[in-house]
């Protein structure tokens, strides 16, 4: 098999498991947990709160790139499909006129933000590494898709259009309203994984360092409204059309 089949052929079975592939790098989370705090048991507290900060500020930014791109594109792009690749359209306006996967990009950032909370030195270097693989192989198997079924109209947009790190000066007005309703109907998931993932490191976390797990009020409230409201928005989308937009 040719390399770029090879990889093709291994984005598209990273594509298919793509929500449970990263699951693998746990064990090395879990790991770097074990060592608790180190900037802040290196530097001190105030080191070690800044780069939280650091760390959320990422996660934000990441989450933000996911919401301003759902919510401005068309029904059958941008989904979280799994089974095949989907696109009724090709998004080449907002922030795809200015990077071809903001999605990836967005969850990257996000991904590494949560690595950095972890407070390791090795993991968001590891992670990125492990990042730049698995992107550059789901990146290939969608593109391969794209340029069947849009061919020179999407060949023209790549090539002007970087893959993954942005050129702000090709921005384009998004050609579709923002909708919040369709950002919250298919990203509340991602909200509800991301309070998940901090509050089990924040709770890993004090368990090594033998801090009182309970004496974390606002972690377990901000877990406690994750979960109800994923119960909520999954039982609105199944009970109501509330959180339905057409052509979204």
């Amino acid at each position: 098999m040719l390399t770029k089949d090879h990889l093709v052929a291994s984005g598209a079975m990273l594509f298919r498991w793509r929500s449970f592939v990263l699951t693998a790098f746990f064990p090395a989370m879990a790991i770097a947990i074990s060592q608790g705090h180190w900037v802040e048991i290196t530097f001190g507290d105030t080191t070690g709160q800044l780069v939280e900060w650091l760390a959320l500020a990422l996660i934000g930014l990441g989450l933000g790139i996911r919401i301003h791109t759902v919510g401005h594109v068309p029904a059958r792009t941008s989904g979280r499909n799994t089974r095949g690749q989907v696109a009724d359209t090709l998004n080449t306006t907002g922030l795809y006129a200015v990077v071809r996967n903001p999605l990836y990009l967005g969850n990257a950032i996000a991904y590494l933000g949560a690595a950095v909370y972890t407070q390791s030195p090795i993991l968001p270097v590891l992670l990125a590494l492990v990042l730049a693989l698995y992107f550059e192989r789901i990146i290939a198997a969608e593109e391969t898709f794209l340029v069947t079924q849009f061919g020179t109209h999407y060949t023209g947009w790549a090539a002007r259009t970087p893959a993954f790190f942005p050129a702000f000066r090709l921005w384009q007005r998004p050609a579709m309203p923002f909708s919040w309703r369709s950002v919250i109907a298919r990203e509340h998931p991602t909200w509800a994984g991301a309070v998940v993932m901090l509050y089990l490191i924040e709770m890993a976390t004090s368990y090594v360092e033998g801090a009182p797990m309970l004496d974390r009020p606002l972690w377990h409230a901000a877990l406690a409204c994750a979960v109800v409201g994923q119960s909520a928005l999954l039982l609105i989308k199944r009970k109501s059309t509330l959180l339905q937009v057409a052509g979204r």
